[in-house]
């Protein structure tokens, strides 16, 4: 789930973690339980992370507002660049297995200390954008509660609830998460299924505007800003490799859930904004997004093809895939914590696994005290819990995840420089270094148009954009520190779960 503009519509006492040293045979030791988590398990999280619902309704009228009539074909070349970063990322998925995913690429192709300090980058990222996601979830429920009742109920409080239902399930077995999460993304993905089929009924091949495909649309003023939320939208596919730890058949799930997972997001983001476009005419779908009521352009589709009945259920069901996204990425967050901790680069404690549920209960712990303190701080700030605790929690966590996979597809390319290993130099040289330049160019370009995503200028976006550079700092100097004072610890690094060349 990307940081967008505003639209408008407990732990259980009885797990105790153990302590990294734990034996090989203790079910608590420094593992995660393996084997729990098949291919569309992880197609599960990672779609579910990516809020297909909230994109289409939420993001997508703003993309088209900026990037015109070439919105679906921006999906589309976004999903292609991001497939052939897959290429890569699966290869060296196949020799390295870490719930630290990135910091661990990383550091097996571009040296342990600059992994240390992607891997710093990573853990903030991903703790920033889940309570972000979690005040966006309590920011819709308050608003269908107000519609529905009349009642105003405290948005923190409703967030505060989803934090610690999403703590619950981060605590027990991942499998029932995967569950959970992969019944939202059928009731979003059936809704938005619901409103192509009607506007295919009533318009037939009158909404399907071939000229929407046309590379020349893609040389508008206002493209840069588009591919920045729209490249967003993808947010959370590498946690194929985060669960590589747990997954059934590793070598064969985490490629094919990557594949899966993009593959559906592009199809499915590019046919969806197409059909919204179609639903008026492209030209009108274009004025209509760029005006005041474009954040509605969606909702008014759904409710002019199918009825007003589809679009109160597509609000309700934003509440749900807020939710399934803060679960989401709370267990990616987790991992990255987990991963770190048993490093020894954060405290030991989140190391600890929880010994019934093979969950890494003490970064679950720490995870959820974090996002509780986020949503409670937003609240004695009383501040909008959508333009402010989500667009800038998520506009600096999704600018970090976008500058590690580009990290990640250059140490990609490094780690198969000398030997590939047996594969092919499309997959293993090319593919990775095209991904490189494309991803790195969206970093730059989302720097210098940060101010989509947090919808603030000046000193605000300095502030948002400071803690990412700090945190890579930190992280190089952990990794120097620990280079110079224990050679052998830093030669370990990263090391964990990593499979022999």
């Amino acid at each position: 789930m990307s940081a967008q503009p505003r639209p408008t519509a407990v732990t259980s006492p009885s797990d105790t973690g153990t302590p990294a040293s734990a034996g090989p045979d203790d079910t608590a030791g420094t593992r995660l339980a393996a084997g729990q988590i098949g291919t569309f398990d992880m197609v599960f999280f990672v779609v579910a992370a990516a809020a297909p619902l909230t994109v289409l309704a939420g993001v997508a009228p703003f993309a088209i507002g900026l990037g015109g009539p070439g919105a679906p074909l921006a999906y589309l070349v976004s999903g292609a660049l991001l497939v052939l970063f897959a290429a890569g990322f699966t290869a060296m998925s196949l020799y390295v297995r870490n719930a630290g995913a990135f910091y661990a690429y990383v550091a097996r192709g571009l040296g342990r200390t600059l992994g240390v300090g992607i891997a710093y980058v990573a853990v903030t990222s991903y703790n920033l954008i889940t309570p972000g996601v979690a005040a966006a979830f309590g920011y819709f429920a308050a608003g269908a509660i107000h519609d529905a009742t009349g009642t105003d109920v405290p948005w923190w409080l409703l967030s505060a609830v989803c934090v610690v239902a999403v703590g619950v399930l981060g605590w027990l077995r991942v499998t029932l998460s995967a569950k959970v999460l992969g019944i939202a993304l059928v009731l979003e993905v059936l809704s938005l299924l619901v409103l192509d089929g009607g506007i295919l009924g009533e318009r037939g091949t009158a909404a399907l505007d071939l000229g929407s495909f046309d590379p020349t649309t893609l040389a508008g003023g206002g493209i840069a800003g588009m591919f920045v939320l729209v490249i967003g939208a993808f947010t959370g596919f590498e946690a194929t490799a985060i669960y590589a730890e747990e997954a059934r058949e590793p070598r064969r799930t985490v490629p094919r859930a990557t594949f899966i997972a993009i593959g559906f997001l592009a199809l499915f983001y590019a046919a969806g904004v197409w059909l919204i476009m179609g639903a008026f005419g492209t030209d009108k779908a274009v004025a209509m997004a760029r005006a005041a009521a474009g954040p509605d352009l969606t909702f008014k589709a759904g409710e002019l093809y199918v009825g007003a009945r589809l679009a109160d259920t597509m609000h309700a069901l934003i509440i749900v895939s807020a939710f399934a996204a803060t679960l989401a990425f709370h267990n990616a967050a987790a991992r990255y914590l987990y991963a770190l901790g048993r490093e020894g680069l954060l405290p030991g404690h989140l190391g600890k696994i929880s010994a019934r549920h093979g969950s890494p209960g003490g970064a679950v712990i720490a995870q959820t005290a974090f996002n509780l303190l986020v949503v409670l701080g937003g609240a004695v700030l009383a501040v909008d819990p959508y333009t402010v605790v989500f667009l800038w929690t998520n506009s600096t966590a999704v600018l970090g995840i976008m500058l590690m996979q580009a990290m990640a597809a250059l140490a990609v390319w490094a780690f198969f420089r000398h030997d590939r290993r047996g594969m092919s130099a499309a997959r293993v040289v090319w593919a990775p270094l095209v991904s490189f330049a494309g991803l790195a160019l969206l970093t730059v370009l989302a720097v210098l148009h940060f101010d989509l995503l947090t919808g603030e200028t000046g000193l605000v976006n300095v502030v948002l954009l400071a803690p990412l550079p700090l945190v890579l700092l930190a992280g190089l100097y952990v990794a120097l520190r620990i280079r110079r004072d224990d050679p052998r610890r830093y030669a370990s690094l990263t090391s964990t779960d990593v499979e022999k060349d």
